[in-house]
């Protein structure tokens, strides 16, 4: 093979892994969107409280036998308790005003405020724990905005709907963009392989290097994706002032994983069914392809 092929054959390698790269880079990005919406809607979940209100003729002991079953439960994250005087000072604080002044006793009721876990936030989980809870004496009521859960839980399963159907589509493309990058990177290669089949190589001896090279390829081009990929995180962190915007090194584990595996599967097997397509091609039928 002459200089001049070599570096044909390296400047058309380079050139599909860099595209093969850019893809990879649109594939983590909403795998990234994804996993960002997810650890939202758990967080949103996670902020919705069931407000447990007790009578005023409870003991401790029962008070606090209550707070044990709440805190040991499965759909509790955490579980406060207020008591009438803190319950007194936080409405003062918020209306700037004193009912017990006025009214010469102080009007409301200790309660539990309690962090359900994520997914315990909605509306059938939350009937399900507040029958449970009637089992107890001296609960004098449950509060729960069922509105604003419904809300929340109906506009999370838009958004993860959108995400999925966007993501299902990006993937798609992105075979076909591979698929069609390394048919192209092959094809310069065709008559070689033809050469190679006339003088007796087996199908998978003549179809190993290219996978072999393809595997290479769509792990360096995965490892350039997750470079993008962090220097945009980077940029949009200092540049743009996303602060927020953070991944915790489980997601990125994710990410990276998924894209490494994504480059290297789609490469490989991209590679075996093109190289596939000149091994079963007649050398006439080259010339026309």
């Amino acid at each position: 093979m002459s200089k001049q092929n070599k570096k044909q054959i390296s400047g058309t390698q380079i050139t599909s892994t860099i595209s093969i790269s850019l893809v990879l880079f649109l594939i983590g990005l909403m795998c990234a969107l994804l996993l960002l919406a997810r650890d939202i809607s758990i967080n949103v979940r996670e902020n919705i409280k069931l407000t447990v209100v007790l009578n005023d003729e409870i003991e401790d002991d029962y008070r606090r036998r209550i707070e044990r079953f709440i805190d040991a439960s499965s759909f509790s994250q955490s579980v406060r308790y207020i008591s009438k005087e803190e319950a007194l000072e936080e409405l003062i604080s918020s209306l700037g005003e004193n009912p017990k002044e006025f009214l010469g006793f102080n009007p409301l009721l200790a309660s539990f405020e309690v962090s359900l876990n994520s997914v315990y936030a909605n509306s059938d989980s939350v009937a399900v724990i507040e029958s449970r809870l009637r089992n107890f004496e001296y609960i004098h009521r449950i509060i729960y905005q069922r509105d604003v859960i419904d809300m929340v839980n109906n506009n999370i399963r838009r958004v993860s709907m959108v995400l999925f159907g966007i993501a299902l589509i990006l993937l798609f493309i992105s075979i076909a963009l591979i698929n069609n990058t390394i048919r192209l990177a092959v094809y310069s290669n065709r008559f070689l392989i033809n050469t190679m089949k006339l003088v007796g190589a087996t199908s998978w001896f003549i179809r190993k290097p290219y996978v072999k090279r393809g595997i290479i390829n769509g792990l360096i081009a995965g490892l350039l994706a997750i470079g993008y990929l962090a220097g945009l995180l980077f940029y949009a962190k200092t540049q743009i002032g996303f602060e927020g915007m953070t991944i915790t090194i489980q997601n990125a584990s994710i990410v990276c994983f998924v894209i490494v595996l994504t480059g290297i599967v789609i490469t490989s097997l991209s590679s075996y069914f093109a190289v596939g397509r000149y091994v079963r091609m007649s050398t006439n039928d080259m010339y026309f392809v």
